[in-house]
């Protein structure tokens, strides 16, 4: 197997949950695979969510850690993003990262847009895997929700810069599994990591 770049980004902005113990397993896995795994743990990032008023054409300066975090996605060809689902979408803290990070000449050009007005996506070329805890089971998501949160992700921020295809595992219900369950998700992640799936 070639050896793949991986960014992979802990989502939850809680110092200890599922998800982070879930991009950890992934990582480590990657790792021990020989693939090259930069890791990202949202709640250790430190960068002011609120876009702001200035817009693309004032933006605020990238805190550091939003700047090392998009170099690396820069680098990568596959992205893993552990999140929750909290009421129907992410974490505010991690749509602030998009918010921020996800700028004109950097993950889109505004200058070159295709025939429906839609700016140039400028990380094409990579692939991504979310891994998606929550309570409302995946079936569910389906049916009630028509997995609005996926298109959301999949289609209106990593496919809108170029990232995909978005393949998802999800693991529900998320807020008290017993041990036996956990490790069963830990297992599931480690092998996706081994493959750099």
């Amino acid at each position: 197997m070639t050896p793949k770049r991986i960014l992979v980004l802990n989502g939850h902005p809680g110092q200890s949950s599922l998800s982070k113990s879930l991009t950890a397993s992934y990582a480590e896995a990657a790792q021990k695979a020989g693939h090259d795994v930069r890791l990202h743990d949202l709640g250790q990032m430190s960068f002011d969510m609120d876009y702001g008023e200035g817009g693309y054409e004032n933006p605020k300066t990238l805190e550091p850690d939003l700047e090392a975090f998009l170099a690396d996605l820069e680098w990568a060809e596959h992205v893993v993003l552990g999140t929750p689902m909290w009421w129907g979408g992410v974490p505010a803290k991690l749509k602030g990262l998009f918010d921020r990070a996800f700028l004109p000449g950097r993950t889109f050009d505004t200058r070159h847009t295709n025939m429906f007005g839609i700016p140039k996506p400028l990380l094409t070329g990579k692939t991504a895997r979310v891994l998606l805890t929550s309570d409302t089971p995946a079936f569910f998501l389906r049916l009630a929700y028509g997995n609005a949160l996926k298109k959301l992700l999949g289609r209106q921020i990593l496919g809108f810069v170029g990232i995909k295809p978005t393949r998802y595992s999800q693991f529900a219900p998320a807020s008290h599994p017993d041990a036996a369950k956990v490790e069963n998700w830990l297992d599931q992640a480690r092998a996706l990591g081994a493959k750099a799936a």
